[in-house]
């Protein structure tokens, strides 16, 4: 049983069967996603060995490949249902502006572009729970969106099957605001399908500078040529 903690939470809409999260993700879908190349990214940036503490850890994609580079994993999320799926990490049941467990980590991870999707308030406090968790001489890593991702290209894209049998297609992207998107995505595995939609937030690189430094963070290099991977270090 994992660690318990209260907060706010960020919310989305979801349909397809199973349970979902708060802002709308389906468990059963991210239970199947694969690791990507994420962990290959932040191995280039955490020596092996560190002490990781992953927000907004989900079903544990990310999770379990880091414990099996040798990683020592503490995941965090708000979702029970996530979390039961983790398996041979720490867990920690908390929204992540509310998270204070009183201790530091050699890297910090706010991933799955939650810098996007929550609101300029709650992606502010996230910010500074990294702070508060980074050991002083550690690493906060940050994934984000890029801006060209919001980009009307990106509407009605075809449906993408990838390699695992997971069908992903973005069904809409509207401007609701200046830097401000409402996006709606289809998934489809094996016949079962889920919709996920949610607001989205740009943060190009100016904004990500400013609020990073308004949390106590410094903007330290780009880990991808794209930009949407950022290290950032306590001042």
């Amino acid at each position: 049983m994992g660690e318990r903690a209260h907060g706010p939470v960020r919310r989305g809409e979801g349909t397809g069967p199973g349970a979902f999260t708060p802002d709308g993700n389906a468990v059963e879908l991210y239970s199947r996603l694969p690791a990507g190349t994420e962990p290959e990214t932040i191995a280039q940036a955490v020596p092996p060995g560190a002490s990781i503490l992953e927000l907004g850890a989900g079903a544990g994609r990310v999770t379990h490949a880091l414990l099996e580079r040798g990683y020592r994993v503490v995941a965090v999320d708000e979702s029970e249902e996530m979390l039961s799926q983790v398996k041979g990490a720490r867990t920690v049941h908390s929204s992540i502006e509310a998270l204070d467990l009183g201790e530091r980590f050699d890297a910090v991870l706010l991933a799955s572009h939650l810098l996007n999707t929550a609101e300029p308030s709650s992606r502010d406090a996230m910010l500074r729970s990294c702070r508060r968790h980074v050991a002083d001489d550690g690493k906060v890593l940050v994934e984000r969106q890029g801006d060209d991702w919001f980009g009307p290209r990106m509407a009605m894209t075809p449906a993408d099957r990838t390699r695992t049998g997971i069908g992903m297609r973005v069904v809409s992207v509207e401007r609701s605001a200046p830097g401000v998107s409402d996006v709606r995505i289809e998934y489809e595995a094996d016949g079962v399908r889920w919709t996920h939609s949610f607001r989205a937030w740009d943060v190009p690189d100016a904004e990500l500078e400013r609020i990073l430094t308004a949390a106590g963070l410094r903007l330290a290099r780009y880990l991808t040529d794209d930009h949407s991977w950022v290290e950032a270090v306590p001042v």
